[in-house]
């Protein structure tokens, strides 16, 4: 199961993920991401506290976005790292204090 829910707080507009990111729901994912890239006045933060798995294809959209300027929201050790080697694979190895790069303030 994939769920997508979208809410507005403080000046982003957030796609909360829950459930496994794979090829089945990437397209669905984007589709959204870009609808929501299309507010005026709004940044797009994507929450991936309640991601379980993420495949190739997944990644691929990951890093999409953070090329696109999107923040994200992690929680354990395993989304935090894939965050981690996607900023790394983009910026080089900057990831630290990177603005697309966040940890969820919940454990």
């Amino acid at each position: 199961m994939f769920r997508i829910t979208a809410h507005s707080a403080d000046d982003d507009h957030v796609l909360k993920l829950e459930g496994c990111l794979d090829v089945g729901c990437v397209q669905e994912l984007h589709a959204c991401w870009r609808e929501a890239s299309r507010i005026p006045g709004r940044r797009v933060r994507v929450d991936l506290t309640d991601v379980c798995h993420v495949d190739d294809a997944g990644v691929e959209l990951l890093m999409v976005m953070y090329r696109a300027g999107t923040r994200f929201d992690t929680k354990g050790c395993f989304m935090r790292e894939l965050v981690r080697e996607i900023s790394e694979a983009i910026d080089g190895g900057q990831a630290a204090g990177a603005p697309g790069v966040t940890a969820a303030s919940r454990s």
